[in-house]
């Protein structure tokens, strides 16, 4: 089980071609899906800045999730380009290879390794090309131990470093699988509902996590719980029928007219 897991990472372990030095990080231009006939996403512009915390909401079916599988290779659109950084084209390159290049992906449901410790699931997440994995047993470095210690502490779960995953509440096992993502020294991280489920204290914990790590990674949460998304502080877009909508704060959202109308219905 160890050596699949193992083999798993080895696999999705990052690279460090992609030009992330501009101020644009993510570039999604004129991207259109149709399944069916149905146009998931219609002719999408949408552009994150390196470092920004950005937050993504919109009603059921209008492209969300189908924004997500296009930028981490899930999906390939019919029309349209779609780049990280200044040098890699998304269209291009397998979901493994973008998983390489730096964008990690947390889903609504987390998918930590139950059976075995907060400790070892981040061990087994570690960046490879540090040489973690070359033999199955093999001691990790004092330097490697730091970089856990340090993911172990930003995500709040020093103290539980030795627990099984499977035994964490909802919210610390959403935590844990963001600190892999840290592992894998992912840059882009997109970020699936992450408060459904949370307690009020998990939410709060939460937002003090995203916050946190737009100082060091860019940052994109999909979200429906308009709290929470307000408690980001942070710059919204609106999909809406597979097309932006409105872009701006939070409060100018929540004034835009055509935004009302379509989804939050006040």
């Amino acid at each position: 089980m160890r050596r699949k897991i193992r083999a798993f990472f080895e696999k999705a372990a990052p690279t460090r071609e992609v030009d992330i030095h501009k101020d644009i990080i993510l570039y999604l231009e004129d991207i259109t899906v149709s399944f069916d006939g149905f146009k998931a996403i219609d002719s999408l512009n949408l552009y994150i800045k390196k470092n920004e915390l950005r937050c993504i909401i919109g009603p059921n079916g209008a492209g969300k999730t189908t924004m997500m599988d296009i930028v981490t290779g899930k999906t390939k659109p019919d029309y349209g380009t779609a780049w990280f950084g200044q040098n890699f084209n998304l269209l291009q390159h397998s979901e493994d290879e973008i998983a390489r290049a730096g964008i990690g992906r947390k889903f609504q449901k987390p998918t930590v390794f139950e059976n075995l410790t907060v400790f070892e699931n981040l061990e087994l997440a570690m960046d490879c090309d540090k040489g973690v994995f070359t033999t199955l047993f093999a001691n990790i470095s004092s330097k490697e131990l730091e970089s856990i210690n340090i993911v172990l502490e930003r995500i709040g779960l020093e103290a539980h470093r030795g627990m099984f995953a499977g035994l964490l509440s909802h919210g610390q096992k959403q935590w844990l699988e963001i600190g892999m993502l840290l592992m894998q020294n992912s840059q882009l991280l997109l970020i699936d509902e992450p408060a459904a489920g949370m307690t009020h204290q998990e939410m709060d914990k939460t937002v003090e996590l995203l916050k946190l790590l737009r100082k060091e990674h860019t940052v994109v949460v999909v979200e429906h719980d308009m709290d929470f998304v307000r408690a980001l502080e942070s710059p919204v877009t609106v999909l809406h029928q597979g097309s932006v909508l409105a872009e701006g704060s939070m409060d100018q959202i929540q004034n835009n007219s055509k935004v009302v109308e379509v989804y939050l219905g006040e």
